[in-house]
This record gives structure tokens, C-alpha cells and sequence, in this order.
């Protein structure tokens, strides 16, 4: 009898690695990976492009052009992951710099916006399979998920982490900014009124403060296996 398969939703503060484990589970268990960050990053994107993110973002007028918006996902052969499209342009690397970083949690905050990508998402997880991160997956994206995971890490552990990625992708921003900038997120994401960041009450602890890639993820494989034995 076929192994039936599973949603795994994993959700947590920025950089705790939410996106790297999501994607080594994906390519050990041959499920679709899909990172809803890099879909709120993209609408951001577009609010940067066409001044709507200015100082201050202007929400009236973002939600007013929502339907304008159009996102998807597409495997990249050399890098083996899935590339996030805005309006048919591959925008993977420019979501991730850190001027998108600075307005991504007031747009994720939006309502509007949160009810149109979290419909997209509902609908790419329908058929199981579906390894999906962010921090409103297990809560409301995925609340009948098989497996729910909620990350974190020590506060200064994750700064680092995000300083040196930034930092090999050619970005030079100190690391004070980068902590203020996850603070700040950790605020807004946690506070908003529209789904805020919060633990699922039967989700799993992965506080990977002192894991290593490896521990981590033969520590939620075993999570995997136990989640798929109920269903046997």
C-alpha cells in the first residue's frame, strides 16, 4: 500500500530557516515546496515598483490594484527550487534584498492581501504533498495540516544568520540594521489584527538555536514518519 502523503506547514520568526528546511524536506520526500514569504515579498515587490511603498506604504492604493497582481511558482533546473514569477518576470533574487525585507510585514499585514494569497495557497495544497512555510500556515493556511512545526531561535543567532546570508548575495547592510529590521518584523507579524504570527496549539517546538542542518532535519523526519503512522 502507497505511503499516503501529508501537508507540512511550518511556521516561525524570520530567519530561523523556516524556507531551508521546507525545501530539504520537500526534495527528501518528493512533495511540491512553496514559500508563502516569497509571495507576500512579491506583492511587496510590486508595491515598491509602482510607488504604493514610499516612505509609507499607501494600503488603499495596493488593495485597489491587488488585482493587477499575478504570482506564481516555477522550478529552476540549476538550482533545484522552485522560483517565485510576478506578473511572468522571474523576481526570486530581488524579493530577497533587503529593501523588499523593510516593507514586507506592513504589506503581509494588509487584509486584502492576506485573503488573495492565502486563497492561492489553499488551492496548491489541495491534493497533499505540500510542504509550505510562513507564519500563518498551520493557523489558517493549512489548520487541518498533518504535521505542523512552529521554528525558532535565539534572537541574536538569527540576526547573524540573516546578516551573513545577505552578505553573500552582495548586500552590505550592518548588522545593527538587520536586527532592528527582524525586531520590527517580529512586532508587526506578531501584533497585526489580520492572522498574526502564533504557534498552533498542536504544533511541534523546533527551537534550532544549537542544531546543526543535519540534526534538524533527521529530527523532523522522524516527526514525518510518527504524523504518517496515524493515518496508517
Amino acid at each position: 500500500m502507497k505511503t499516503p502523503k501529508i501537508n507540512i506547514a511550518i511556521d516561525g520568526y524570520s530567519s530561523c530557516g523556516k524556507s531551508t528546511l521546507a525545501k530539504e524536506l520537500a526534495q527528501e520526500l518528493d512533495y511540491v515546496f512553496i514559500d508563502s514569504g516569497a509571495m507576500y515579498r512579491a506583492v511587496t515587490l510590486f508595491a515598491l515598483q509602482n510607488g504604493i511603498a514610499n516612505g509609507e506604504l499607501d494600503e488603499n492604493k495596493l488593495i485597489s490594484r491587488l488585482a493587477e497582481i499575478e504570482i506564481r511558482f516555477e522550478f529552476n533546473t540549476s538550482s533545484g527550487a522552485s522560483d517565485v514569477f510576478l506578473n511572468g518576470d522571474n523576481v526570486e533574487s530581488e524579493v530577497r534584498k533587503m529593501q523588499v525585507s523593510d516593507y514586507v510585514s506592513p504589506v503581509a499585514a494588509v487584509k486584502e492581501v492576506r485573503l488573495k494569497l492565502v486563497e492561492l495557497q489553499q488551492k496548491m495544497g489541495i491534493n497533499k504533498g505540500v510542504v509550505m512555510d510562513g507564519r500563518d500556515i498551520g493557523t489558517v493556511v493549512f489548520p487541518n495540516a498533518e504535521l505542523k512545526i512552529f521554528m525558532t531561535a535565539n534572537n541574536e543567532i538569527r540576526a547573524k544568520r540573516r546578516f551573513e546570508e545577505l552578505q553573500s548575495k552582495g548586500e552590505k547592510p550592518s548588522l545593527e540594521r538587520v536586527k532592528a529590521n527582524l525586531e520590527k518584523r517580529d512586532f508587526i507579524d506578531t501584533n497585526r489584527k489580520a492572522d498574526p504570527l502564533r504557534q498552533a496549539s498542536d504544533a511541534r517546538v523546533l527551537n534550532n538555536s544549537n542544531l546543526s542542518r543535519e540534526e534538524q532535519l533527521s529530527l523532523v523526519l522522524k516527526w514525518i514518519e510518527e504524523a504518517k503512522s496515524t493515518l496508517a
